[in-house]
């Protein structure tokens, strides 16, 4: 079975950077999309940012040119860089990917979460 396992979240203060990694279990897995949510308080989940194996990428409405999601070169990881974070970046962050694994055929994974808080 595949498993999702976020790490690098914390507190950070207004206006600093925080990195998370997403690291997915299984040798055989092949991630179609890799990507990221967040449940902020009083909001529903909602896309962080997601990429595809073809490198196409999507950044919910509020990133706005503040977090960055790239692969990395270590297999089946991928990472979210938050920089210039508010307040209202503070949330769970969960990490997200629909993909292939033998005996299991294409499925969608999430991690457990990791908080990020964002606070002076």
């Amino acid at each position: 079975q595949v498993q999702l396992v976020e790490s690098g979240g914390g507190l950070v203060q207004p206006g600093e950077s925080l990195t998370l990694s997403c690291a997915a279990s299984g040798s055989s897995f092949l991630a179609n999309t890799m990507g990221w949510f967040r449940r902020t308080p009083g909001k529903q989940r909602e896309l962080v940012a997601r990429l595809t194996q073809g490198g196409a990428v999507t950044y919910g409405e509020y990133v706005k040119d503040r977090f960055t999601i790239t692969k990395s070169n270590a297999k089946n990881t991928w990472i979210l860089e938050l920089s210039s974070v508010t307040p209202d970046d503070t949330g769970v962050y969960y990490c997200n990917s629909q993909g292939f694994a033998s005996g299991y055929g294409v499925q969608e994974y999430w991690g457990t979460g990791t908080q990020v808080t964002v606070s002076s």
